[in-house]
Formats: structure tokens, C-alpha cells, sequence
């Protein structure tokens, strides 16, 4: 008999008016912290997004709360979510944050609760991209699309989701470019891109619903026209049909995900670089994720904890602060 996975994992997202949205963050946050969820919870005027980890009984409640819940009104009825199920705590710490979108393009115009492309479920895929008149594009970040995409499709080659404005602008035009079909990883930032091309003048836009994991999970394989893995922001690092989990670490310098054919690389060393990362360490970085890297493995060989790991989650928790700071900064237009 095969052992339920101690870990419910919930994608989730909804573009609906919240301007009471401050308010919602404390209620949540104790929702989650009493039942020991982790993972982000990001609130903004436009909506929710997130994913969560915990029990099965917590994340049931919580999907729960969300949709019927007195605080929310019934404004997250339509909450789309998808789940996998994981051994392994895939976060270490609960945060609910408060931003200005909840996937952030900085286009006002592009506002999902006023227009969106039309939605085009899974099984229908396959014929709106195989139209021959139809610019097929890929609205991920260039890291993802790098380990798999939809055959055909166009990579914008974007490093964050705001560069897809300058790339449209630059490649694309509504008289010309009459059919756009667009796809990401949940659906969430194909809704937002729909939104802009369409304030843009662009008339006929479709988008994937569910985005490619619903896509990798309801097609059949032997009909599939995906090509590779798809990333996911978890400790899967890549998923295939079924949502399998695929051969991919990341990079515990710079976070690529990196697959066989990357790990066999003459410049890959294990906890220290990748031939994507090689030219940005210094000698003096290397030495000392060699000597952590060292310390990791005698104390796995002991069957001990190290205390490099605590150092690492500590530096993770570092860079994801500068992170947001730098995010902030932007979002107040300070940089």
C-alpha cells in the first residue's frame, strides 16, 4: 500500500477587486501560522496569489476559508488551484505579503478584472496552437523555457515578467499579428499578459487555462505537444506529464535548474558552481562552499545535521529579504 504524502501543496490565484486587502493580511496570517502552513500569500488590490504547503486537513481548511470565509465576502469563490503532494516540507516559513499586483508587469492598463483573453482549456490546445496563423509565445522567464516549452513556441527570452512590454513592442503588431495564444506555468501571468495585448489592440488572444501544469496533467502523453520539463518553484525543480517529477537540481550558487546533461559539464561542481554561474564566483566563494559542501558530506556519512545547512537557510532567508527590499524599491519607483 502506497504512503500519502505528508505534505498538500496549493497553487493558487484570483484577479478580483480587493481594496480592502491591508486588512486581510493579519487574519491570514494566523489561519496559516495555527495550522503550521508555510509557503507566500501575496494580497493586492487585483487579487491573490500564492503557493502553500501543510497537512492535507490544514490546506482543505484553508482553500476553505479562502472561498467561503466571512472576511473575503465570496470575492475568492472563483479561486483557481491546483495540488501536488510532496514528502518533504517544500518551504520552511509562512509569509503573507502586501503588494502593489500580484504578478507584477507595472502596465495599469493591463487589468484582468476588466478584460482578459479567452480561455482555452487543455484538451483544446493542441488545434489553437497548431494554426498556422497563430503566434504561439511563451511568457516565462528565459531560465524556464530553457528546460522545456510548447513545440513552435516563440521565447521572448525575458528575465523578468516586466521586460514582456518592451518585447511586444519591439516583435509584435496588432495589424499584422491578427491570433496570439499565450501559456505560463499556472495561468496567472498569461492572464495579465492577455490583459495588456488586448489594451493594446491586439483582437484575438487566447491564453491556456490552468497554464502548462494543468495541461501536463489532463492531456494524454502520446498526444502532448510539450516538449521537456516545466519548472516549478518547489523543491521538484521540474515536473513532466502527470506532474512527475523530472532529473533537475538547482544550482546552490545561482539557482538554475540544471539537468543531466548540465551536471556533466566539466566547469559543475556540486554545491560550488555551473558553467552558467562559473565567471560571477570568486575564488574566495568557491573555496568556501568546497569547505560547506565538505562539511555537508561527512555529516550526511554520520547521519549528523550540519550546521552549514541552518547557515544556508539563513543566507536563502537573506537574499530573499534583498529581494523583496529591491522589489519594494521599484514598486516606489525609487530605482
Amino acid at each position: 500500500m502506497n504512503q500519502v504524502p505528508a505534505f498538500k501543496v496549493a497553487a493558487l490565484y484570483h484577479f478580483v477587486a480587493l481594496p480592502d486587502f491591508e486588512g486581510l493580511r493579519a487574519p491570514l496570517s494566523d489561519f496559516c501560522n495555527t495550522r503550521e502552513i508555510k509557503g507566500t500569500l501575496l494580497l493586492a488590490r487585483e487579487g491573490v496569489n500564492g503557493t502553500l504547503a501543510g497537512s492535507q486537513e490544514a490546506i482543505d481548511e484553508l482553500i476553505t476559508y479562502l472561498k467561503t470565509g466571512n472576511i473575503f465576502k465570496n470575492r475568492l469563490a472563483g479561486l483557481d488551484v491546483k495540488y501536488s503532494y510532496s514528502d518533504k516540507a517544500p518551504f520552511r516559513r509562512m509569509k503573507v505579503r502586501l503588494k502593489q499586483e500580484i504578478v507584477t508587469l507595472r502596465a495599469p492598463e493591463a487589468d484582468p478584472n476588466v478584460q482578459v483573453g479567452t480561455y482555452v482549456d487543455p484538451e483544446n490546445w493542441n488545434e489553437i496552437i497548431s494554426d498556422p496563423d497563430m503566434v504561439v509565445i511563451d511568457t516565462r522567464n528565459d531560465y524556464e523555457v530553457a528546460i522545456g516549452t510548447f513545440k513552435g513556441a516563440v521565447d521572448p527570452e525575458t528575465k523578468s515578467f516586466t521586460d514582456f512590454k518592451d518585447w511586444v513592442t519591439e516583435n509584435l503588431d496588432p495589424s499584422e499579428n491578427k491570433k496570439v495564444a499565450m501559456f505560463c506555468t499556472g495561468g496567472i501571468r498569461c492572464e495579465k499578459a492577455s490583459s495588456y495585448m488586448l489594451a493594446h489592440g491586439f483582437e484575438e488572444v487566447f491564453h491556456l487555462k490552468g497554464g502548462i501544469l494543468r495541461y501536463l496533467e489532463e492531456q494524454p502523453e502520446e498526444d502532448s505537444l510539450w516538449q521537456g520539463g516545466c519548472f516549478v518553484f518547489d523543491e521538484r525543480v521540474a515536473v513532466g506529464h502527470d506532474l512527475v517529477p523530472q532529473d533537475y537540481l538547482l544550482c546552490h550558487a545561482c539557482r538554475q535548474p540544471l539537468g543531466p546533461e548540465d551536471r556533466a559539464h566539466p566547469d559543475y561542481e556540486l554545491g560550488v558552481q555551473c558553467a552558467y554561474c562559473k565567471d560571477e564566483r570568486t575564488d574566495k566563494e568557491r573555496t568556501r562552499a568546497r569547505e560547506r559542501q565538505k562539511q555537508m558530506q561527512l555529516a550526511k556519512e554520520k547521519g549528523l545535521a550540519h550546521l552549514g545547512d541552518a547557515a544556508a537557510v539563513d543566507a536563502q532567508k537573506m537574499r530573499e529579504r534583498k529581494k523583496e527590499m529591491k522589489e519594494a524599491q521599484k514598486e516606489r519607483g525609487e530605482v
